[in-house]
């Protein structure tokens, strides 16, 4: 019995030693993220900018083409650009009619991912509200996901769609009955409650890799454009959720053994007027308003940039006409924006499906209108833009274990992240193409 007892002690000393020395990494992005945020202090990123101060941080993150959310993500956990991982745009191209769908599920991948990789190296994982996660290998996995409008004006229905896709099943309910009850999902405590989520996950299940992704900035500056006073508010939000994250890292006996990453997706833009291009092939006769199926070329739009795409891809004819039409315009519309050719599109890694894109001068954005006027006035913000100027830029905080303190990466890209991750997490993934920085790791690593 005691040589029992012995070999159970050992066993449960040997389990605690090999928890001990398990890496964990946190990642937290904040939808609109800028570096400002985190390097004036006006903006009130107080808990930021104190644990940034013993870590490391960018001073631009270069984005992808088109600037938007879900390629972006899912850059951050692929290494790869759009080209590679196959998630071109937030939404499907829907030239008959946008449905409201998004890119949601995990299977529309074209490449592996931290997820993937993390499970073969036989590591647990969380995600909170990160995009491209329905039906994920993620151990325990909160999706954004949602249910679509049944009637108009009826709102969509988050909470329904992430306790459906939950894994395992029943996730959501288990969360919601033990960090205070049902949670709403308005903006503003929207934040504070995926971060409630993601402490949850923390402290009962202690994953190697978390992932939460929160999304009131970016709704804000949609409405109030680079600043404003729900903006501000919005970023401090921000804030309290990533030290409420901190808070149960360190409650979860965990702070030494883990690194926390803070970076976003893209950057922000004020917007004064919106090109409508889709109304220019309308006129042409390459769109029929009366019969959406009977197109022949379409441009979608994402905020500040929209792609072409021709039914048949071998229609040169629609093509040169395009280009023509484009060519025509009056030479104050054609200061608007630039032609990305198919070149150009293949060396940022964009959607290979596209023929070209357009790239507009910054305050200008893009809609998918197909009738009405070609320009017409707008306000607030966007992003989607080429990703060459610093406006356009997210950021990048790093800080914890394996991080050396105190060096500042002047531009750094999305696709970089990921092999940050993989090594401080200790498993191979030779399929990212961005940059593993020696300078940011400290000497034990």
């Amino acid at each position: 019995m005691k040589k029992i007892a012995l070999l159970i002690s050992l066993s449960l000393v040997t389990t605690l030693i090999i928890h001990a020395q398990q890496a964990h990494v946190v990642v937290i992005t904040v939808d609109g993220f800028r570096p400002e945020f985190y390097k004036d202090p006006s903006w009130g990123m107080v808990h930021l900018r104190q644990a940034m101060a013993s870590g490391a941080y960018s001073d631009g993150v270069r984005g992808v083409f088109p600037s938007v959310t879900y390629p972006s993500h899912t850059t951050i956990v692929t290494g790869v650009k759009p080209i590679k991982h196959g998630i071109y745009y937030n939404t499907p191209l829907e030239p008959q009619g946008a449905t409201g769908k998004w890119y949601w599920e995990y299977d529309s991948l074209k490449v592996p991912t931290l997820w993937s990789a993390a499970k073969k190296a036989g590591l647990t994982t969380a995600c909170v509200m990160w995009p491209v996660t329905v039906h994920a290998p993620i151990t325990w996995r909160i999706p954004e996901y949602w249910f679509l409008p049944k009637t108009k004006g009826e709102q969509k229905d988050n909470v329904g769609g992430m306790s459906k896709e939950a894994n395992p099943a029943g996730l959501f309910e288990e969360i919601q009955e033990n960090v205070g009850g049902k949670m709403a999902y308005d903006y503003f405590p929207s934040d504070i409650n995926n971060a409630r989520m993601t402490t949850y996950l923390i402290m009962k299940y202690k994953p190697a890799f978390t992932a939460v992704h929160i999304a009131d900035v970016d709704h804000f500056e949609h409405e109030q454009g680079r600043d404003g006073d729900k903006v501000r508010s919005a970023v401090a939000s921000a804030d309290q959720a990533i030290k409420t994250i901190l808070d149960a890292v360190d409650k979860a006996g965990l702070k030494e053994q883990t690194t926390i990453i803070v970076t976003g997706d893209h950057g922000f833009v004020d917007i004064h007027t919106q090109l409508n291009p889709n109304v220019l092939l309308a006129k042409a006769g390459l769109i029929d308003n009366e019969n959406k199926a009977n197109w022949k070329a379409f441009f979608h739009s994402s905020g500040g940039s929209t792609f072409l795409h021709l039914r048949d891809k071998k229609d040169e004819q629609s093509l040169t006409r395009i280009k023509a039409i484009l060519n025509q315009l009056p030479s104050g519309q054609q200061k608007l924006f630039r032609i990305v050719d198919r070149q150009a599109l293949d060396k940022v890694g964009s959607d290979p499906n596209a023929v070209l894109a357009l790239a507009p001068i910054q305050g200008v954005t893009f809609g998918n209108d197909t009738d009405g006027e070609l320009t017409r006035p707008v306000k607030g913000g966007t992003h989607g833009y080429y990703p060459d100027f610093k406006e356009i830029e997210t950021g990048f905080v790093a800080f914890g274990k394996g991080i050396r303190p105190r060096v500042v990466i002047p531009q750094m890209g999305l696709e970089d992240i990921a092999p940050l991750i993989a090594h401080l997490l200790h498993f191979d993934f030779p399929s990212a193409d961005g940059i593993l920085y020696p300078g940011l790791l400290d000497k034990e690593h």
